[in-house]
């Protein structure tokens, strides 16, 4: 990482800057389509298409890789979702706001089971890093009354899923770890810590697992067995801001909440 880019996030997120000492590396980012939803926030890759969980309107969507044509378009339980993953026959789905993660049928979007998000709680930040795509908030007025203090934060859940051999994997931000889960008692065998403090979207590269963290704008590496990081892809600041991220044929998929669907070569 170049010294300009760390002393920028060591600035922005001081509490992180011990963690993403490793080596580090930058892409091209290519903006591919606008999203079926106004808010994308989970992504997951499968043979059929590319699934997008839409934070806006809880609907998951299948879409074409190369066009972003909507195969399917479903209703869920979901409130404002942030992670979607396949296990071959169904949906999985992380319901931020109700710290649920939901298995829903993938032809009807039709609730099958609901559990508990591991690690639920509030988050660390108090202002995370927006999107350079987002609107830019408009100049107060002169005459414009003050501003309340802020209230309570709402707890929240899981935000990335990602399935691999039964087992669930769970990042969660409130906790800031990555889980796996046994789906059938529910209860994690195995749990590490993320390299920030907003854990998203999770794609399996081989054995290898990327984490994307929003706050450092950069995707993480990690040896599963140890929960040791071995390598960060770092974004720029004028990329879209990374939320939802799957892995398909040697390339990095992850979308923008402001409504972007991107990708990246991966090597």
């Amino acid at each position: 990482m170049q010294r300009r880019q760390f002393l920028a996030l060591t600035a922005a997120f001081p509490a992180l800057a011990a963690k993403i000492d490793v080596p580090t590396r930058s892409v091209k980012v290519i903006q591919t389509y606008k999203s079926p939803g106004p808010k994308p926030n989970g992504l997951q890759a499968t043979r059929d298409g590319l699934w997008i969980l839409d934070q806006g309107d809880n609907r998951a969507y299948l879409v074409d890789y190369d066009s972003g044509k909507v195969l399917r378009a479903l209703e869920t339980e979901s409130k404002a979702g942030s992670g979607i993953t396949f296990d071959g026959e169904a949906i999985w789905i992380a319901s931020t706001y109700s710290r649920e993660i939901i298995r829903a049928d993938a032809r009807t979007g039709k609730t099958i089971a609901k559990y508990a998000s591991p690690g639920s709680g509030v988050v660390a930040w108090t202002a995370g890093r927006a999107s350079p795509l987002a609107p830019k908030p408009a100049a107060p007025r002169a005459d414009a009354p003050p501003k309340k203090a802020p209230g309570a934060k709402q707890a929240t859940g899981a935000h990335g899923l990602e399935w691999k051999d039964g087992k669930l994997w769970i990042s969660n931000p409130p906790s800031q770890k990555i889980y796996r889960v046994d789906p059938k008692s529910w209860k994690p065998e195995l749990e590490f810590a993320t390299a920030g403090d907003r854990p998203h979207g999770l794609g399996w590269e081989g054995d290898w697992l990327w984490c994307v963290d929003s706050n450092l704008n950069g995707f993480y590496k990690y040896d599963t067995k140890v929960g040791k990081i071995h390598e960060c892809i770092q974004l720029s600041d004028a990329d879209p801001l990374p939320h939802g991220m799957s892995i398909w044929q040697g390339w990095m998929w992850y979308c923008d909440d402001v409504g972007v669907v991107c990708k990246f070569k991966l090597r």
